[in-house]
């Protein structure tokens, strides 16, 4: 058992604030949107007392790091990766690839001479990217398409007679994706003076609906914000089409491959493949790829984004790659046997993990532990919280 030091990305929409204050500090001079505790090669974790990077620590002995069922199906590769994430601005609005879609990617881009850290570069590896966000304070986000008759009322509520020869290709049942799909294609393919002209359209009209107290008057709010800060830009039309959603501390949102979504603001922890492929589609300064994005999307609407904890903490997700369990240290000792890799991510207060060797290692908030497939069993206890997220 070792502890963790975590690689810092500063985007632009991060917050100077969020992890800083988690972490006992005072507020960043430039912003930070994720703190990073894994094994993926762009940004590897550092093993403290090692002295190495710990994908070089796991790919040294990868059957006593992952355990042999792990290293075995994953390639000898730790398969997930651990984020604390802060935005204090919306992300891009994005989607991520299948596995196959991600395998033909990386190597089409390879065969291009494209290199990873190259601007234009979609994939960064060969890797799914299914992702949950738990919410640590209130955070809000719009994650996968509403379904079709809810979006159809509130094109209905907006009442836009320049919208309404775009809202007709929509079609709610058995071809809700399909016409989903025609509408949001068509969309992001029109001409800039065009597309400005149907977002200002709208836009007006939602000023009369922001004071509703529903949730049709919370997605006026957010797209008519998402045009002051990205005047014009087809991630504002996308917006409309998502389901917008805010979870409270403890509540977790789940997306697959291909479902568009973006983050808008708060401060929560991410479980997810161990990837950085992300095909952008608005709302962004970098690189946007249109037809790559519209190749990997998933029209079909998502009902409920939403992941209800069990009563033991965990968050009942398809995931290979991940289990996730949010633990309460005030609630008791909790015992794990460990048959596979473990970074336990303190999130509040502090915790203590022993081990069946008898290491004990203290995390405050917004520190991580990494635990190998031998250490057998561990215990953890202690007035804060934390998330165990294995394999």
């Amino acid at each position: 058992m070792r502890k963790l030091t975590g690689k810092a990305r500063a985007y632009p929409w991060g917050s100077r604030e969020l992890i800083p204050r988690l972490r006992g500090e005072e507020p960043a001079d430039r912003p930070v949107a994720e703190l990073w505790y894994g094994a993926h090669p762009a940004e590897p974790s550092l093993v403290d007392g090692e002295g190495v990077e710990l994908d070089r620590l796991i790919a040294a002995d990868p059957e006593a790091a992952l355990g042999e069922r792990v290293a075995e199906r994953f390639g000898g590769r730790l398969p997930f990766l651990v984020k604390f994430l802060a935005a204090a601005e919306p992300l891009s609005l994005q989607a991520h690839p299948t596995t196959a879609q991600a395998r033909a990617g990386f190597a089409r881009e390879n065969d291009e001479g494209i290199a990873l850290d190259a601007p234009n570069r979609n994939y960064k590896d060969d890797s799914h990217k299914p992702e949950l966000i738990i919410a640590l304070t209130e955070f809000r986000a719009m994650v996968g398409f509403r379904p079709v008759d809810e979006t159809l009322e509130l094109f209905a509520a907006i009442d836009c007679p320049e919208a309404e020869r775009y809202v007709g290709m929509l079609e709610p049942g058995d071809d809700a994706d399909s016409g989903l799909r025609g509408l949001f294609t068509t969309w992001i393919t029109i001409p800039g003076s065009r597309r400005r002209e149907l977002i200002d359209a709208i836009v007006a009209r939602l000023e009369g609906l922001r004071g509703r107290g529903d949730w049709i008057g919370a997605v006026a709010c957010e797209v008519i914000a998402l045009q002051e800060r990205y005047p014009g830009d087809v991630g504002v039309l996308g917006a409309l089409l998502l389901n917008h959603v805010t979870l409270n501390p403890g509540e977790a949102a789940y997306l697959e491959a291909g479902q568009l979504h973006a983050y808008v603001s708060g401060l929560g922890v991410e479980v997810q493949a161990n990837s950085d492929n992300v095909l952008r589609g608005g709302l962004t300064a970098k690189y946007v790829d249109v037809p790559e994005l519209v190749h990997v999307l998933d029209f079909r609407p998502l009902a409920e984004p939403r992941v209800a904890a069990t009563d033991c903490g965990s968050y009942p997700v398809p995931a290979a790659e991940f289990s996730v369990r949010h633990l309460d240290g005030s609630a008791g000792e909790a015992r794990f046997e460990i048959d596979g890799p473990v970074i336990a991510a303190c999130s509040a207060g502090e915790v203590e993990i022993a081990t069946a060797a008898g290491e004990r290692l203290s995390l405050s908030a917004g520190q991580a532990a990494w635990l190998a497939a031998d250490e057998g069993s561990a215990t953890l206890a202690g007035d804060g919280e934390a998330f165990w997220v294995t394999c």
